[in-house]
């Protein structure tokens, strides 16, 4: 007889107390899960139930067996969900969370290539600047920017951007170019409000010494878009991803705040939460976003 469906009849003995409620449970006759049971036991040579005319239990070899073949039972139902849910098309609705600076001007813009190759999924995002709980809000997947804090969930990296203090040759012009970090002190600082570290930017000095630069900005504002346009106005010097910044940068707005200071790198991430398989609206997703930011990096947005 096949093995799993002598593990299954066992277990189900257990699970329901005896033959007949075991019986109901699979579907099958009585005397088809006495066979399985009976084939197992020849099979092992051990008992592994206790008979009686009131009541089945499992012997002390057949409770540790039972532990083991539920294990078995409970992995090899995954495995069947797995191939079922990837044969799948993807469809329902997809929560996801983006930082606004990032979501408004690359996911949004790419947004509709996704809907019309999945007609069948609802996308509903949520443009926000916090770290929110993936499980307990309900959400889907997020795009994270920068260094992962919660190693809990499942992360796979979609782009890298730079990050690294931009300024107007305006500014430049009126206020003098710092040459170093300490003399950011005595410059014009726009910072971003829902940073977590507040106002501090954790910079790289040209030695490669790690700095932290604490200085009250002359505008805060929680909204990077904002401050891009701030820096090319000339108010100040803003520490922005390249992802806002290139495309002024390019056009001559901008340049470097302090020359020769590597900008920092960080990583762009979706991240989901943990299990043995991906929902197929998910895995889809992913997917589009890998392929639609391969291209993409420092320099490249």
């Amino acid at each position: 007889m096949d093995r799993l469906s002598e593990m299954e009849a066992f277990a189900t003995v257990v699970d329901q107390g005896g033959f007949t409620d075991a019986a109901k449970k699979l579907g099958i006759s009585k005397s088809a899960v006495s066979k399985h049971v009976s084939s197992l036991e020849t099979r092992l040579g051990a008992r592994l139930l206790n008979r009686t005319t009131r009541r089945v239990s499992p012997t002390e070899i057949g409770l540790a067996y039972y532990d083991r073949a539920r294990r078995v039972l409970n992995d090899a139902g995954e495995a069947d969900a797995l191939v079922t849910s990837m044969q799948s098309a993807p469809s329902g609705i997809l929560r996801v969370s983006v930082a606004t600076d990032f979501g408004v001007n690359h996911l949004s813009p790419i947004l509709g290539t996704f809907l019309h190759e999945y007609p069948e999924i609802t996308v509903n995002m949520l443009l926000d600047n916090r770290y929110v709980e993936l499980i307990s809000e309900g959400f889907d997947l997020a795009v994270r920017i920068g260094e992962l804090e919660d190693s809990s969930l499942r992360a796979r990296k979609l782009a890298e951007t730079h990050k690294q203090m931009i300024v107007s040759p305006a500014y430049l012009e009126e206020y003098g170019r710092p040459q170093r970090i300490d003399d950011l002190n005595e410059h014009k600082l726009l910072h971003y409000s829902n940073q977590a570290t507040g106002s501090v930017w954790k910079l790289t000095a040209p030695s490669g010494e790690k700095r932290q630069v604490r200085s009250a900005g002359w505008l805060t504002v929680n909204d990077g878009q904002s401050l891009l346009n701030a820096a090319v106005n000339g108010l100040g010097i803003a520490f922005l991803p390249d992802f806002l910044y290139a495309e002024a940068m390019k056009e001559g707005k901008l340049v470097p705040a302090i020359e020769g200071m590597a900008p920092e790198t960080q990583g762009i991430y979706a991240v989901y939460p943990p299990g043995r398989y991906t929902q197929p609206k998910v895995r889809a997703f992913i997917d589009f976003l890998v392929d639609s930011f391969r291209e993409k990096g420092p320099g490249i947005w």
